[in-house]
């Protein structure tokens, strides 16, 4: 080999690789883009239509929103949280007491505790599956909690969640 073909050999591998990072580093930007803004889940490995399950739920839980957003009956006022001993069992609490409702945060908020109690040890039959409608009979039981005195361990919890929520604790 002349010593002349050498640089012409390094040259073109050097290009080669050069080229290379820059078609990698474009379908690494391309991937990235469609899993970053594609509203389609990347895998499914379900075997069912998830989108079509994903669609209803949505639906059914827009339609319960809408419809506890504005038929509320729950308000911050001492007279009504005075009025909740009195109302008949079956009775319903329903809506935001301190602030307009958010349905993305009433989704969250439903698919948490969804998801919390999913957990066999953690599906608590006083942990309500939409904190937003509420019968009145296990509201009537919560309330008689308010004055547990809470253990140190406890209390440290419940400082915790409150200082990590997103509402920073009950409004009322």
């Amino acid at each position: 080999m002349n010593e002349n073909t050498k640089p012409n050999i390094q040259e073109r591998k050097s290009g080669v690789n050069k080229n290379l990072s820059i078609i990698i580093v474009v379908l690494a930007i391309l991937a990235g883009g469609y899993f970053y803004f594609s509203s389609k889940p990347a895998f499914d490995f379900s075997g069912g239509s998830k989108v079509t399950r994903v669609a209803h739920i949505n639906e059914a839980l827009a339609a319960k929103f809408d419809y506890l957003s504005k038929n509320g009956n729950s308000s911050c006022s001492v007279s009504f949280r005075t009025s909740i001993p009195s109302l008949p069992n079956d009775e319903r609490l329903q809506g935001s007491c301190c602030s307009p409702m958010s349905v993305h945060r009433y989704s969250e908020q439903v698919g948490g505790l969804k998801k919390f109690k999913s957990v066999p040890a953690q599906n608590i039959d006083k942990i309500p599956d939409d904190p937003y409608d509420i019968e009145a009979k296990l509201a009537k039981e919560l309330m008689s909690y308010y004055d547990m005195e809470l253990t140190p361990e406890e209390e440290r919890t419940y400082e915790y969640a409150m200082e990590n929520s997103h509402e920073k604790g009950p409004c009322c």
